[in-house]
């Protein structure tokens, strides 16, 4: 409880740019990889990026290409993620999560810990 913590969601327009944060516990941050996932309603969750602090290794859904960044800052154990050109698609929950390792990365049974979520919302 209480490991990860976002901010930074709200409402845009079509086009607009957003930051998330995800600040973690020390310990959580120094021994996972870093991933965001979203989840619309009565849609799956699904993974959008993943940052591994060892390395800074990314990888980013289809999805998230080319508009979104993932990036971190070991020193605040934080972890953020870019959003610009949004898209109305774009709309969810998003999740901070931690996962051991970046291999099959968009998988959420193997997250470890799961943030409390920041609503994305896009208008068209």
């Amino acid at each position: 409880q209480g490991q990860l913590v976002e901010s930074g969601g709200g409402s845009v327009q079509t086009g607009g740019s957003l930051r998330l944060s995800c600040a973690a516990s020390r310990d959580v941050y120094s021994s996972n990889c870093m991933a965001w996932f979203r989840q619309a309603p009565g849609q799956v969750r699904e993974g959008v990026a993943v940052i591994c602090p060892v390395g800074g290794s990314t990888r980013y859904a289809d999805s998230a290409k080319g508009r979104f960044t993932i990036s971190q800052d070991n020193a605040k154990n934080t972890m953020y993620l870019q959003m610009n050109a949004l898209k109305p698609e774009d709309t969810a929950m998003y999740y901070c999560a931690a996962r051991r390792g970046v291999l099959g990365w968009t998988d959420s049974r193997f997250v470890v810990y799961w943030g409390q979520g920041t609503q994305v919302t896009v208008s068209s």
